[in-house]
């Protein structure tokens, strides 16, 4: 007597994801996922990653700024900002300088380069935006956006 085949699941086959389609934590994992895989194939040829693309806004809007403050603003801590800062500054798109008012505190700032790339690449990322929302109208955008930044509201 053989011992009976269970059947295998075919690779098409739909898997059964039980709680998990009903839960906010795994539906904004899986916005995330779609949202970096869009992001790399549209902004892969200047290995630029959201982190990276973030934390060059915020330097520009805020020039001179202080590593701890860009830390801060982009929930890293200190010595990641650091690597952060550390891969800008090394492809040219930062420089660091002593902080004014602090002489034992860095300084950031876009470069002339720096802010060539930046300007490239709000133009692709708001591209990029659009592609992800294209099945909202903007009532729905806008009310997502709002969700959203209540779920932590700490963190703003």
């Amino acid at each position: 007597m053989t011992p009976a085949k269970t059947p295998e699941k075919s690779k098409n086959a739909r898997l059964d994801l039980g709680v998990l389609p009903g839960l906010i934590g795994y539906q904004l994992r899986m916005a995330q996922i779609a949202l970096f895989r869009d992001f790399a194939q549209g902004l892969g040829e200047h290995d630029v990653t959201p982190g990276l693309f973030g934390a060059l806004v915020i330097i520009e809007a805020n020039p001179d700024l202080k590593q701890s403050d860009l830390a801060r603003a982009t929930h890293l801590d200190r010595s990641t900002v650091v690597t952060v800062i550390d891969n800008l500054e090394r492809r040219g798109l930062v420089e660091r300088r002593a902080a004014l008012h602090d002489r034992r505190a860095n300084a950031i700032r876009l470069t002339a380069e720096g802010s060539a790339l930046l300007r490239k690449l709000k133009r692709q990322v708001t591209q990029h935006e659009s592609r992800l929302v294209r099945n909202f109208s903007d009532t729905e955008r806008e009310m997502f956006l709002a969700l959203l930044q209540k779920v932590f509201p700490e963190h703003r």
